[in-house]
């Protein structure tokens, strides 16, 4: 994951600096193959189950339902942008929360809707760096353990989830106490070697937790947009397991990689198919709508920052 965010730094600064030929090549290059990763996917998955199906149900579906998991999806980002601001505290920078709810939107929309150009994150690094003379690599290091919460979130609910599947034959103490020794270990590192980021460390954690549980909500909305009345644990999971499996990002937006995944669980845990592929559908394109909030910042950058006191920006070493 480190890598990951230092790539999206060092591309940050070639998209914003005066691009060679190489820059535009690689860029031009990998936006390519994200979208040829994405098609592929796609193509496969519509192989396996009728897209008129999916179609359907899309347009079938009870749009009050979709509109509160639309609701949902957008608190999560509300709650994720407060659990962002409890690691920028533990490095002395106290941003206004209305700054930092649109520097996440813009975020949100460089990482969905320009997957060739500026990483999201990489362009909170690069602008709080250049705008604050905050080091880069303290802004980096607070937003991996922004990411690291919320992996640990899914880790939670996703035990918890084990145990409502009979499918899966394993006693809920062995992932309860493999989550546990984990999380114990985990925080042991952060606190030995990164101790000044876990001065909001159980704060932190308990929103991503809220950030993840709204997800999850937003999931269900859907399926009872669907008329669904069946077991919502072995869609939960997937979901949960499909967000994991898009922290490597070879596609558009995570796009394919979902669709993927929940084809491939539909094999093992009770899930209709069609319907297994029209979630991670529905909540994509949910997470376009939210996404697309953040284009108003890039037309007008100057509302990113207006209204904002330079008293609220407090850098202490």
């Amino acid at each position: 994951m480190k890598d990951l965010i230092e790539t999206e730094v060092e591309e940050t600064e070639r998209a914003i600096k005066p691009k060679t030929w190489k820059d535009t090549l690689w860029s031009v290059t990998k936006l390519v193959l994200k979208f040829a990763v994405t098609f592929a996917l796609l193509y496969y998955v519509f192989s396996k189950v009728p897209l008129q199906k999916v179609k359907m149900r899309l347009i079938t579906a009870n749009y009050w339902w979709m509109l509160v998991a639309l609701l949902c999806y957008f608190g999560s980002m509300v709650m994720s942008s407060w659990r962002l601001s409890s690691y920028f505290k533990s490095i002395k920078l106290n941003l206004d929360p209305r700054f930092n709810f649109r520097l996440y939107l813009l975020g949100l929309f460089y990482n969905f809707l320009l997957p060739g150009g500026i990483g999201g994150d990489g362009y909170k690094i690069y602008l709080l760096n250049k705008n604050y003379k905050l080091p880069a690599k303290k802004v980096f290091w607070a937003i991996m353990f922004d990411r690291l919460s919320g992996l640990w979130a899914i880790g939670l609910i996703t035990v918890a989830l084990i145990f409502l599947i009979p499918q899966i034959d394993i006693h809920i103490g062995i992932p309860l106490s493999i989550f546990t020794i984990a999380s114990i270990i985990y925080y042991g590192v952060a606190y030995k070697f990164f101790r000044e980021y876990t001065r909001y460390f159980f704060e932190g954690h308990l929103k991503a937790l809220c950030v993840q549980s709204l997800q999850v909500i937003g999931i269900i909305c859907i399926l009872f947009g669907q008329d669904f009345h069946g077991k919502f644990s072995p869609y939960l999971l997937s979901f949960l397991i499909s967000a994991l499996a898009t922290i490597i990002p070879i596609s558009v937006g995570g796009a394919g990689i979902r669709e993927t995944v929940f084809q491939q669980l539909s094999r093992v845990f009770p899930m209709d198919l069609d319907l297994a592929v029209f979630l991670p559908i529905s909540f994509y394109l949910i997470s376009i709508t939210v996404a697309l909030l953040g284009v108003y910042y890039v037309l007008r950058p100057s509302r990113l920052e207006e209204g904002l006191p330079k008293g609220n920006i407090e850098i202490k070493e």
